[in-house]
């Protein structure tokens, strides 16, 4: 089986998953004043924006339709 199909179904996956899962994010916040340290951690998740989905699956599609017609 050629490389571009197999490129095409995956990016079809991970644009699908990309609308579903959503990506986890951790931020480090501190002051150290003399010997003493104070710090915040923040931990928010954040899903890719539609468009980068869209053109995943766009992406996909189109080098599976190439990598079948070539085979």
């Amino acid at each position: 089986m050629k490389a571009l199909p197999i490129v095409g179904v995956l990016l079809v996956i991970l644009g699908v998953l990309s609308f579903i899962v959503p990506l986890p994010h951790r931020e480090k916040h501190g002051v150290k004043i003399g010997d003493a340290q104070f710090s915040v951690q923040t931990e928010n998740s954040e899903r890719l924006p539609p468009m980068v989905s869209i053109i995943l699956i766009g992406g996909g599609v189109v080098a599976l339709v190439v990598g079948l017609r070539k085979a």
